[in-house]
């Protein structure tokens, strides 16, 4: 299975021509991903078995059974959730990163690679306005950013001197792998309502008395996943430094936005965060999956996770070493931040910005039609990429069957979601191939 013989051959240029063919794609189809539960897996009994198969034969498999039924997630034409949008570069690049097995775990095995992630985390740094001593590494998403980070809090706070179960304030639009995240930690959310949907000091000021016990620590949003709303940063940042609190931004989706210019205004604060997530998977094009976590004291994060064994103690003795496994609650790890180091490097910094505010531009473009369309209704003005609307006089079931006809024609993936209770539609603006004459069609499809 090692060596290179014959078998190895074909395989090489079998999987390279495949790779090399989906790379090209300009754009990237949709797909359906429709086949019945007891049919796909129908299709897929028996593939492995005790001897081998020809490496053409199993590929054959994946391009007819599981390929085509994978939504494509990087297609201009998906707009649910968070879309993908990894540029060439970084997927090249994130092959070589697979086939050199390269790790990321300990300076002594992977300096350079290291050195390579640890300059991407100070453009972003710098991006964020944070100090040039900020540090951290790259993790599998935003919910392992979010757990590295407020276990940090956690054990922070009690090296202060914190007592009994801790708390941590949270607006109630946050991430659902906060609430999780606590939950393992095994502190307390302390959930402050948003009517308006947005977490301000005054929220937090009103839900939770300047002498509350225990609380370890304040979560803002820079972009919530449903609405793309961005937290007062400025605000709750300050009552955090004057209550002691950690400050920890959960950027997984919008902490991108500090890239473009335009949206820049709209992180006034993040400065202030004792740590930060982004996902570079989401709003900065690499390939899943990949998420930057950044703390202010890179020390504090090094004293909660380091792992202590013997076998371990010849990575600690390094000059100048940057252990990712020091920061993080993981050891084993790819450097994943490779991909996306390659193609900032290849594409330059501006190319980023300006992609990013094709999708700002593009949601407010939209939130624009849809006020101008008799039947539709903008619930409000897009902070970030994310637009929601309703369709007057709908029901649910009408969402899903119009939502259903459109992925079923190839137009675009487009789910529905719940807003306040209600079955409303959303775009979710993310990649710069996405065009208006495609939202103009989608939209055409709610008269």
């Amino acid at each position: 299975m090692h060596e290179v013989d014959q078998t190895t051959e074909q395989m090489v240029r079998s999987v390279l021509a495949y790779a090399e063919n989906r790379l090209r794609m300009n754009p990237v189809p949709l797909d359906k991903g429709v086949l019945p539960v007891d049919e796909l897996y129908d299709r897929l009994d028996g593939v492995i078995r005790d001897q081998p198969r020809l490496p053409d034969e199993v590929l054959g498999v994946y391009t007819s059974v599981i390929a085509p039924s994978v939504i494509s997630a990087d297609s201009p034409r998906f707009l649910g959730f968070i879309p993908a949008a990894p540029t060439k570069a970084a997927l090249l690049f994130d092959m070589l990163v697979s086939c050199a097995s390269i790790q990321g775990i300990s300076w002594l095995e992977a300096s350079g690679a290291i050195a390579a992630e640890n300059s991407v985390l100070r453009v972003i740094a710098h991006e964020a306005g944070l100090p040039t001593t900020s540090g951290g590494c790259f993790v599998s998403g935003g919910s392992a950013g979010n757990l590295s980070a407020l276990a940090v809090a956690r054990e922070t706070a009690k090296r202060r001197g914190a007592t009994g179960r801790l708390r941590v304030v949270v607006g109630s639009d946050a991430h659902s792998s906060i609430v999780n995240t606590l939950r393992l930690l095994e502190m307390d959310a302390l959930v402050v309502d948003t009517p308006d949907h947005r977490l301000t000091a005054d929220t937090v000021r009103d839900a939770v008395p300047a002498d509350a016990a225990n609380i370890a620590a304040v979560v803002c949003t820079s972009g919530t996943t449903n609405a793309g709303i961005v937290d007062d940063l400025a605000g709750v940042g300050a009552l955090a430094r004057d209550r002691g609190w950690w400050f920890h931004v959960d950027g997984a989706y919008g902490g991108s936005g500090i890239f473009a210019p335009s949206l820049k205004p709209k992180y006034k604060g993040l400065e202030q965060a004792d740590s930060f997530i982004l996902d570079p998977h989401k709003w900065l094009f690499t390939p899943f999956d990949c998420c930057a976590l950044l703390y202010r004291e890179p020390e504090l994060a090094r004293a909660t996770h380091t792992q202590d064994a013997s076998y371990l103690d010849v990575i600690h003795t390094s000059d100048g070493e940057w252990n990712p496994s020091d920061y993080a609650y993981h050891l084993t790890r790819r450097a994943r931040g490779l991909p996306l180091w390659f193609s900032l490097a290849v594409y330059g910094l501006d190319a980023y910005r300006r992609a990013i505010e094709v999708a700002a531009t593009l949601a407010k473009q939209t939130a624009e039609l849809i006020k101008a369309a008799p039947q539709l209704e903008l619930i409000r003005e897009p902070d970030l990429g994310v637009v929601l609307f309703r369709r007057l006089g709908w029901k649910p079931e009408d969402y899903e069957s119009w939502a259903q006809r459109l992925h079923h024609d190839q137009v675009a993936f487009i789910p529905p979601t719940k807003w306040e209770g209600e079955t409303v539609g959303r775009f979710a603006f993310l990649h710069p191939d996405t065009t208006l004459e495609l939202v103009r069609e989608v939209l055409a499809r709610t008269e």
